[in-house]
């Protein structure tokens, strides 16, 4: 069944042409997987250039891993798209913090991508070591913005040895090795995001 009100996942960097379109594309396709419907990902910059495409480097990933980066068009992160939000994933800690000085009220729902991932995996575990199933909801809706309140419980358990695990390069008018590097610290991170989704959604 489909979820009435898609879960709305909003990913942030800078230009929002490099590192928050590659998370947008590839997390849509492979939700769209989970639950057709189910999830609305959509993005923005903090300092965007407006209107552009996805850049070239960037766009090769998307479509490598299965997402199209078709008639995507750069925007400027604003207080009403975060209004529209359920969870913020943030390409860096700066990143976060420029949306919290937009919107406080979203200081528990908004998390660096790779911090995100982790905090899953801990949650995961935690309720392995318990013996218990990973807590079950009715729908996506429920599960989904639930999550950041449960995650907090386990926010000690997935803290960063070292501050730059937080973090994903920004490639912009860089070479290609810094492109790899992004995909590198990006990829295991959507991966963890997408496993969590088929292993928990209920469909």
């Amino acid at each position: 069944m489909e979820s009435p009100t898609p879960v709305r996942i909003l990913t942030v960097c800078t230009g929002n042409i490099c590192r928050s379109p590659v998370a947008e594309r590839l997390l849509q396709a492979g939700l769209d997987q989970v639950l057709p419907g189910g999830f609305e990902v959509r993005s923005a910059g903090t300092r965007a250039m407006v209107g552009s495409a996805i850049q070239p480097l960037s766009a090769e990933i998307v479509n490598m891993y299965g997402g199209t980066d078709k008639g995507f068009a750069a925007r400027q992160l604003t207080p009403r798209i975060l209004r529209e939000t359920d969870i913020v994933l943030t390409m860096t800690s700066k990143h976060r913090g420029e949306v919290l000085q937009l919107d406080a009220s979203l200081l528990k729902r908004t998390f660096t991508i790779r911090e995100f991932a982790r905090m899953l995996e801990a949650l995961e575990e935690r309720d392995a070591a318990a013996g218990e199933a990973s807590e079950k909801a009715s729908d996506a809706g429920t599960l989904w913005r639930g999550l950041p309140a449960r995650l907090a419980s386990v926010r000690h358990l997935a803290l960063a040895a070292d501050s730059a695990d937080n973090e994903v390069i920004d490639p912009y008018k860089r070479g290609p090795e810094v492109y790899r590097q992004m995909e590198d610290e990006l990829a295991p991170a959507i991966l963890t995001i997408l496993r969590y989704a088929r292993l928990n959604t209920p469909t």
